[in-house]
């Protein structure tokens, strides 16, 4: 009598068990299922939230411009690697990617070590990290459990399937990011922010929000190379991030013509960022453009791009 019911050697469930002993089956499918969680966690983190991400990688040394591409792609890569190694089928290609992926990070971070020391890198959602010996032995426990993954079980097959689910995942990204974009270009401002006391409503025309640490070195350069700006009809506000009381002071010291604003909590809980400088372009209330790079040309490209300054 015909069998109906597939064989699941078939279709690739038990593959990793062939010839490998129950222990191995055991501590592999285990290590797989571990970094699949991880990795899974972290790639959709950025895809679901990649213009926060980017800001993040800037502060890593990253390009400006290619910030938001490279969130994108590791996103892709982690979460792809991540179905790729809870399938036993798909499981030594998802360890390979995985491992490639360490070994990349703990070179970038090694290169840039001296620079980087201390930031926080918290990469994996409620892994909390920072740059120093605890990162690269985190990183080479994975790389060993990637390798154990990869190690105890059959070789990968299939490459049609596992590019049908690589496009799955360029689906999900793609879907994401349209939708983060159109969320990133409709952000409403509060109605108005105190300035000298006095409300402003910050749908009147053009404003420009400056969000700044007045013992930022970087905050200091940008504000400098922003007061020689030819800023039309747009207004200016200051928004200092910690030490308000050195507001005046550094506005002064920059040249900076700004009205200061201490709102700094209800602005922050609608446009997110990493840390200061960060700037908001605000049309009628509504956000015409968001600025976190602050070095060579910028803010002034983009700036003059949407024309708040001439």
């Amino acid at each position: 009598m015909h069998e109906s019911t597939a064989d699941p050697a078939e279709l690739g469930l038990n593959s990793a068990g062939i010839d490998f002993p129950a222990w191995k089956r055991a501590i592999g499918g285990t290590a797989a299922i571990l970094l699949a969680i991880l990795f899974f966690a972290s790639g959709c983190w950025k895809l679901t939230d990649p213009f926060w991400w980017a800001q993040m990688l800037s502060e890593f040394r990253v390009p400006s411009d290619a910030a938001l591409p490279f969130t994108l792609a590791l996103g892709v890569g982690e979460t792809f690697s991540a179905v790729l190694i809870l399938v036993p089928r798909f499981r030594r290609w998802g360890s390979w990617l995985i491992a490639l992926m360490l070994i990349g990070f703990m070179a970038y971070i090694g290169l840039n070590y001296s620079t980087l020391a201390g930031k926080d890198c918290s990469c994996f959602p409620l892994v909390k990290r920072s740059i120093g010996p605890g990162f690269f032995a985190g990183d080479i426990a994975m790389l060993l459990m990637a390798a154990l993954a990869g190690w105890w079980v059959r070789k990968s097959e299939n490459i049609r399937a596992a590019l049908v689910v690589l496009g799955a995942v360029l689906v999900f990204a793609g879907v994401a990011f349209g939708v983060n974009a159109a969320r990133e270009g409709g952000l409403k401002a509060p109605a108005s922010v105190t300035l000298d006391g006095k409300p402003f409503s910050l749908s009147q025309g053009e404003v420009f929000l400056f969000f700044y640490d007045p013992e930022c070195l970087h905050c200091d350069a940008a504000a400098r190379r922003m007061a020689k700006l030819n800023w039309k009809n747009t207004k200016v506000i200051a928004i200092p991030t910690h030490d308000p009381q050195f507001a005046a002071a550094f506005l002064r010291d920059t040249g900076l013509q700004a009205a200061t604003s201490y709102d700094m909590a209800p602005l922050r809980a609608v446009f997110k960022f990493v840390d200061p400088p960060y700037g908001v372009a605000l049309e009628h209330g509504r956000q015409k453009a968001a600025i976190a790079t602050f070095e060579q040309n910028e803010p002034a490209a983009t700036l003059r791009k949407i024309g708040f300054v001439e």
